[in-house]
C-alpha cells in the first residue's frame, strides 16, 4: 500500500490505530516543511502493509529520517503510558501534532475513548489557553503534555498553574527538564512526569527515570555510555534506510544519548554523544555544564556548545537567558560553574541572549545557535 501524507484528523488517526493504512503526519501551517517531509520520506510510494505510521525525527540533519511504526508498536506505547500513569484518560493537546509527542497525545485520548481537546499553537503557546482547555477535559482522569519552555511560561501565570494542579499528570519532555524548573513545578503543585524518548520509541518510554512496562535499557560501556532502548514500542527502522546501524539488532534502538543506569535501576541521561565538546584534548558534555549553570536562580535557560579555537580545537561557550529582573556578569556565571566542575568545563565566553533557537517540539537548535554566536564578542 502507499504511504499517505496528511494533517492530523481523527479519521486518519483511527485508521492508524486500526492498522488500515500508512500515515505520515505533516504540519498544517508550514507548506515548505510539508513539501520537505513528503518528498524526503516518500509519501505516495509503496510501503509494507504492517507499517501504520512514519513519523519524522527532530534531528538537525538536512534530510529528515522517518521512524516506521506498526499499529501494534503505537498501541504498546499508549498502553504502557496509561499503565504507568494509573489508567486511561482524556488528553489536552498543547504541542504540534505532527511531532511524535503531540501525535501521541491525540492517539492516547482516542484509544481511551475520548475526543482530544486541542489548543492552537501554530502562532505560539499562551498559558492562558490552558485554563479553558483543562476545563473542557472530561474525567475521571485528565492528562496533558508540555515541553520545558512551555512549563516556564505556565509557572509565570498563577491561573495556568492552578489549572494544571487539577490534572492527573503533566508529561514534560521534548528536551531535558532542568532540575530547578522541575522543583519549581513540583513546589507549585503541578503533577509533572519527566519523560525520555524519541520518534524511534514512539515517544516517551522512560518516565521519571523508570522504564515503562515492557521497556528494556542497556548501556554501551561502564559505568556510562551510549543508551540502547528495547521493547514493543521500538520502530522497525527508518523509511528508505534498511541498513541503518541504529536498528542493527531487531527490537532495539541505539540512541545518540549518553547515560548511566543507577543502582536503583533508574536511567540518568548525561547528554548527546554528538554534542560533546573536545577542548584541549578533553571531552566536555554540554548538558553537565548547563545543569551547573541552572543552579543559579539568575539563569532561566541556557545552552552550552563548542566554538572553534585555534589553540584548543574548541572552546566552551554558554548562551544564557537571564531570569526576569536578574543581573549577572560573565565572571559571576563562570564562577557558578567553577565551584561545581573542573576548570576545563568553565565557559570561556558567556553570551546573554533574549531567547534560544528551537527545533522540533522544544529542543535547542545548537546549529542555529552556533551560527548566531560565531564571531560575536562577550
Amino acid at each position: 500500500m502507499p504511504l499517505s501524507a496528511a494533517s492530523t484528523n481523527t479519521d486518519a488517526l483511527q485508521r492508524l490505530l486500526d492498522g488500515e493504512g500508512s500515515y505520515l503526519p505533516v504540519p498544517t501551517h508550514d507548506e515548505a516543511e510539508t513539501r520537505r517531509l513528503t518528498a524526503a520520506l516518500g509519501a505516495g510510494e509503496p510501503i509494507d502493509d504492517d507499517v501504520a505510521l512514519v513519523v519524522a525525527t527532530s534531528g538537525t540533519t538536512g534530510t529528515p529520517k522517518g521512524a516506521m511504526h506498526s499499529a501494534a508498536s503505537v498501541k504498546a506505547s499508549i498502553d504502557a503510558t496509561h499503565e504507568y500513569l494509573g489508567g486511561p484518560g482524556a488528553w489536552l493537546l498543547a504541542l504540534p501534532p505532527h511531532h511524535i509527542a503531540g501525535l501521541q497525545v491525540l492517539l492516547r485520548s482516542m484509544r481511551a475513548g475520548f475526543d482530544p481537546v486541542t489548543l492552537d499553537v501554530a502562532d505560539g503557546f499562551d498559558p492562558v489557553d490552558l485554563i479553558a482547555g483543562v476545563d473542557k477535559l472530561p474525567g475521571p482522569r485528565r492528562y496533558t503534555s508540555l515541553v520545558p519552555t512551555q512549563l516556564i511560561k505556565v509557572l509565570a501565570d498563577p491561573s495556568a498553574v492552578a489549572a494544571l494542579r487539577g490534572v492527573d499528570a503533566v508529561l514534560v519532555g521534548g528536551a531535558a527538564t532542568p532540575a530547578p524548573l522541575r522543583e519549581r513545578a513540583i513546589d507549585a503543585g503541578i503533577p509533572i512526569v519527566r519523560t525520555y524518548g524519541m520518534s524511534e520509541t514512539c515517544g516517551g518510554c522512560v518516565y521519571d527515570g523508570r522504564p515503562l512496562p515492557g521497556v528494556r535499557i542497556r548501556i554501551d560501556g561502564s559505568p556510562s555510555g551510549r543508551v540502547q532502548l528495547g521493547g514493543p514500542m521500538v520502530a522497525s527502522g527508518y523509511r528508505g534506510r534498511p541498513d541503518h546501524p541504529a536498528f542493527a539488532e531487531p527490537g532495539w534502538f541505539r540512541t545518540d544519548d549518553l547515560g548511566t543506569l543507577n543502582a536503583d535501576g533508574s536511567l540518568s541521561i548525561l547528554g548527546r554523544a554528538d554534542e560533546a565538546i573536545s577542548s584541549g584534548g578533553l571531552t566536555i558534555v554540554p548538558q553537565v555544564v548547563e545543569a551547573a549553570l541552572l543552579t543559579d536562580p539568575a539563569v532561566s535557560e541556557c545552552a552550552v556548545l563548542g566554538l572553534p579555537d585555534e589553540r584548543l580545537g574548541e572552546q566552551v561557550v554558554a548562551a544564557i537567558v537571564l531570569s526576569p529582573g536578574a543581573l549577572a556578569t560573565t565572571e559571576d556565571l563562570q564562577e557558578v560553574v567553577a565551584k561545581q566542575l573542573d576548570k576545563t568545563a568553565v565557559p570561556r565566553r558567556v553570551f546573554l541572549v533574549d531567547d534560544l533557537p528551537r527545533r522540533g517540539p522544544g529542543k535547542v537548535d545548537r546549529a542555529a545557535l552556533r551560527s548566531q554566536l560565531s564571531g560575536r564578542g562577550r
